[in-house]
């Protein structure tokens, strides 16, 4: 964007939409027709777009934090007006003067940094009253870890119980016994064991083979009730994942990390309770990789929105644990020129020998971000896979990647040659989330 010295690419725009629909929406919107009283400056850019009523929206995105603000109705987020203001932005062919904002969009902004600048000296100093009461938090923590205590104790014996009365009574119990076991869990203030229990009760009938799926999924809820009821004596690292792994939050207690960061990847998950979305960062000077996460209320975007393939300076702050991958961002992303080339990565065998590494350190994590260089996607006679250029070893994709348009799109990409792929890489097989052809090595594209 003009305000910070380059320019976004229609497509790192387009990769901010929530849905198919509001980059078709967003893209109407992208031309000058619709708009008036345009302007930029000071990290922002705003506008007027004429819709259906007397009044045209007023519409501003804060591009230092990717902000957004529309007086439309839509729940979504980002609104079409915001992609595409950010879109005719994008395809200016010159640099326009920075302008002043307008009172409407300055109030706005002035708000919005004011907050952020204030949960900043919160978070130092412990809240708004000063640092927080460390006896107080004490005891709160000691009460909340006695419960988990009692919930774990109470799922041993449910798993107990399940195994001396034989697997294959599960599936005649129905999901019922399950959802109100995981209930329990949610009471005893362990989400992290309630979300454990909901997976378990989903595999009963679900297939060939689910009673062997089920006994590895109870072996592994058993093994992270009995690290939790021995946690004090635990390597500390170790003892941070399995706390996390319960449902507490992992303390941000790693040094800042600032670089320039290549998104890779954005995707959400949702429940009926919530929307979480994934941000795979890429630091081209520390060569870190990070996970960002963000939560919205069931049918919400989150809040975080970052395009695919910009290259980002900013600053990130690891937690504790310990993989190390998930960090917080600091206030602001600013997008820069700069190299975008893909992570270093290596051969399929160098891929899985990464996963297994990192399982050491975190038993139950599902899957470990990884680039592979030089393979090829094939189709084989259980579905379709990568496969190293001299086809010794290969990974196959999820089921899940093989229903999304992604994969046709990483097939066309490659034409039969080697390409770069990042994704995740898991025991139910590779989840390729963009990839990079040799001809184009500056050019991420998303495949999800």
């Amino acid at each position: 964007m003009n305000a910070m010295g380059v320019r976004w690419t229609a497509e790192q725009v387009l990769a901010l939409a929530p849905d198919d629909a509001s980059r078709r929406a967003g893209s109407k919107l992208g031309t000058a027709g619709p708009w008036s009283g345009r302007g930029s400056g000071e990290g922002a850019v705003w506008g007027l777009c004429k819709g259906s009523g007397r009044v045209p929206y007023r519409t501003v995105v804060d591009t230092t934090g990717l902000a957004y603000l529309c007086e439309c109705p839509s729940r979504k987020f980002p609104c079409k007006h915001a992609l595409g203001l950010l879109l005719l932005q994008a395809s200016d062919g010159t640099e326009s003067e920075e302008t002043a904002a307008p009172d409407w969009a300055g109030r706005w902004l002035a708000a919005r940094r004011a907050r952020a600048g204030s949960a900043a000296r919160q978070s130092e100093g412990g809240g708004p009253g000063g640092p927080a009461d460390p006896e107080a938090a004490r005891r709160r923590a000691e009460r909340r870890a006695a419960r988990i205590t009692s919930g774990a104790e109470e799922l041993e014996q449910r798993l107990a119980d399940l195994l001396r009365g034989g697997l294959a009574a599960a599936e005649q119990r129905g999901y019922g016994l399950w959802e109100e076991t995981a209930a329990r869990m949610v009471d005893a203030q362990a989400p992290g064991l309630a979300g454990r229990v909901r997976e378990l009760g989903s595999i009963p009938g679900s297939g060939p083979g689910w009673p062997l799926r089920l006994l590895e999924e109870c072996a592994l809820t058993h093994l992270l009730d009995r690290a939790w009821l021995s946690a004090d004596r635990l390597p500390a690292p170790f003892a941070t994942t399995v706390r996390t792994r319960v449902g507490l939050t992992s303390p941000v207690d790693g040094v800042p990390v600032r670089d320039h960061w290549l998104v890779l990847a954005q995707y959400d998950a949702a429940d009926a309770r919530l929307t979480t979305r994934r941000v795979w960062l890429h630091g081209t000077a520390s060569g870190r990789t990070a996970l960002l996460l963000s939560f919205g209320a069931a049918g919400r975007a989150p809040g975080l929105s970052l395009p695919v393939g910009a290259v980002l300076d900013g600053e990130v702050t690891p937690h504790a644990g310990s993989g190390q991958l998930r960090a917080e961002p600091g206030e602001q992303f600013v997008p820069v020129e700069g190299p975008a080339a893909p992570p270093p990565g290596g051969p399929v065998g160098a891929a899985l020998d990464a996963y297994g590494r990192a399982l050491r350190e975190d038993p139950w994590l599902d899957s470990w971000p990884v680039t592979l260089t030089g393979v090829v996607p094939a189709r084989a006679e259980y579905g379709w896979q990568l496969a190293d250029a001299d086809g010794r070893e290969a990974l196959p994709l999820t089921p899940a990647a093989q229903s999304r348009p992604g994969l046709w799109r990483l097939v066309a990409l490659s034409g039969g040659a080697p390409v770069t792929v990042f994704g995740e890489c898991g025991h139910r097989g590779f989840t390729p989330l963009a990839a990079w052809s040799p001809e184009t090595p500056g050019e991420t594209v998303p495949l999800i």
